[in-house]
C-alpha cells in the first residue's frame, strides 16, 4: 500500500510539472514569442525593431536574475515614457509566471 502510494504521488507531482511546463510553453507562445522568438532569440520583426536580445547566449541569461524577469512579466518594462514589454501580471498568476522563467532558463545554450 505504501509504496503504490508512493508511486501515485510521484506520478501526481510529475503530471504537474509536465501540466507546469506545457503551460509555460502555451505562455511564451501566446505571449513573449512574437518578440523573443519560439527559441528566446529574438529573431522576429518585432524583436528586431526592438532590439531584443539572444537570450540563448550565456551572457545574456547570466546578465538576468529570476526576480528581475519575474518582475519584468508581472510590471512590464519601459524606458523613459515608452513601453519596451507590457506587463503580465494581471493575466498570468504567480506560478504561470514562475514556470515562464524557467522556461526561458532553457533556452540557453
Amino acid at each position: 500500500m505504501k509504496k503504490t502510494l508512493t508511486v501515485l504521488l510521484a506520478l501526481g507531482v510529475m503530471g504537474v510539472i509536465s501540466a507546469n511546463a506545457a503551460d509555460a510553453k502555451e505562455n511564451w507562445e501566446k505571449n513573449c514569442a512574437k518578440c523573443h522568438g519560439a527559441d528566446g532569440t529574438g529573431k522576429t520583426k518585432m524583436g528586431e525593431k526592438l532590439k531584443v536580445k539572444d537570450y540563448t547566449t550565456a551572457t545574456a541569461q547570466g546578465a538576468l536574475k529570476d526576480e528581475g524577469m519575474t518582475k519584468a512579466i508581472k510590471e512590464g518594462v519601459k524606458e523613459g515614457d515608452s513601453t519596451r514589454m507590457k506587463a503580465y501580471g494581471d493575466v498570468l498568476s504567480d506560478d504561470e509566471v514562475k514556470a515562464l522563467v524557467a522556461y526561458f532558463r532553457a533556452f540557453k545554450k
